[in-house]
């Protein structure tokens, strides 16, 4: 599920005959990271168990993450944390669940 995507953040740069060039800085890949192997993993309306469940993930599935933020503390597979990441606007999934190789965040924050 390799794809790329143009940075929010980018800029433009328009060279002398007026041609647009992105610059290298922009063109940045996506990272999908996994969740846990054999998991479904339920994605919520907000960073705790106690919010609506909007879908769930199948087993095997990579997931780009947009922000992450603090929320309800999850013991899973990756150990115990309070971080949840945000896949999609009002969609989280606890970070216990999804493999980013860091016990800390790994983007930005949600605002």
């Amino acid at each position: 599920m390799a794809t790329s995507e143009i940075n929010e953040n980018a800029s433009e740069d328009v060279n002398a005959s007026g041609a647009s060039n992105l610059s290298a800085r922009s063109a940045a890949a996506t990272v999908y990271y996994p969740v846990a192997p054999g998991q479904q993993v339920n994605v919520r309306r907000g960073p705790n168990t106690g919010s609506q469940i909007v879908r769930v993930l199948p087993e095997d599935s990579r997931i780009a993450i947009r922000c992450q933020t603090r929320g309800e503390t999850i013991t899973g597979p990756y150990g115990t944390t309070d971080i949840w990441d945000s896949i999609a606007p009002g969609q989280y999934v606890s970070d216990a669940y999804v493999k980013t190789g860091s016990d800390g965040f790994v983007t930005i924050r949600c605002s």
